[in-house]
């Protein structure tokens, strides 16, 4: 179980890869946050998103030359389109479409807008990141998710050959129907599977609520501490602290009781220790 390093990330003992999930994190709760205050999706989000998760100042693309292609053949596969004013003009029409009235299922809407997204390629880096974040703002602009939770990525991540190939296919043959089936697939299998940990993670809280009240002293125990550790999968001493729930002296008491029975597993990183709830980062982890 080294999900430490990533746990790290106040500390700055990180590896890239766990950078890029942080990123992807923080800006995607951006995103949600500004879509929450009526924020439109349209080029000026995208770019902020785009900036965000790639930690590169640069916003649309303005010079020729980028292309798509196999890394290992070096065969070209797509040429998107070039130009500033060409590639905003196509953002503002992909903008429309997501506010356009009409009768199309939003799910439909959604598969349809990926794909025009991902063919425009407006940026220099991160379109896939970017593009898959666009998607779970979508369905919140839909009222069809009231937080960002579902993870449509590990669906397209997990068959990168396959996503890629419907890509292509709707590119070079027109084949949309197998397209927007596969999309529909992606948000039902990822739905489900949300549905399912969503699930387990309140049956583990409210287990570690029971064994906490029987455990723990009267003096450390309460709901909202128990409830502070499932907020994420690491704790430290300052969560609690600001959570309002103990001074700074004696909230390490109560996180080395929660270790004592066995909820917590803690661990020096830099400075400072870091507790883990060990079975919700289990479960998170599957």
């Amino acid at each position: 179980m080294d999900g430490w390093l990533t746990l790290a990330s106040g500390s700055g003992i990180v590896d890239p890869a766990t950078k890029e999930v942080l990123r992807y994190r923080e800006t995607l709760w951006q995103g949600y946050n500004q879509v929450k205050k009526n924020a439109r999706l349209n080029a000026d989000l995208f770019v902020t998103l785009v900036r965000a998760i790639t930690e590169d100042q640069r916003g649309i693309r303005d010079r020729p030359g980028t292309v798509i292609g196999n890394r290992h053949t070096k065969e070209i596969i797509y040429t998107p389109p070039e130009g500033g004013q060409v590639i905003r003009k196509k953002i503002d029409e992909l903008e429309s479409f997501f506010y356009a009235r009409d009768d199309m299922d939003p799910l439909v809407k959604l598969a349809l807008a990926h794909y025009q997204f991902e063919a425009i390629h407006p940026f220099f880096d991160g379109n896939g990141r970017t593009g898959r974040i666009i998607n779970i703002l979508f369905l919140i602009m839909q009222d069809l998710l009231d937080l960002p939770v579902l993870y449509i990525s590990k669906h397209i991540i997990d068959d990168k050959p396959k996503y890629y190939r419907r890509l292509r296919r709707v590119t070079e043959h027109g084949e949309w129907e197998a397209w927007v089936l596969y999309m529909l697939e992606a948000v039902e299998v990822t739905s489900r599977l949300t549905r399912q940990k969503i699930l387990a993670i309140r049956a583990l809280l409210d287990e570690t609520l029971q064994r906490a009240k029987k455990e723990l002293p009267v003096r450390v125990y309460s709901k909202e501490l128990i409830e502070l550790i499932f907020c994420q999968p690491y704790t430290k001493g300052q969560f609690v602290v600001e959570a309002g729930l103990a001074e700074r002296k004696t909230s390490a008491d109560y996180l080395q009781e929660l270790e004592r029975i066995g909820v917590l597993k803690s661990r020096k990183v830099g400075k400072e220790n870091l507790y883990l709830n060990v079975r919700l980062f289990e479960l998170l982890a599957k």
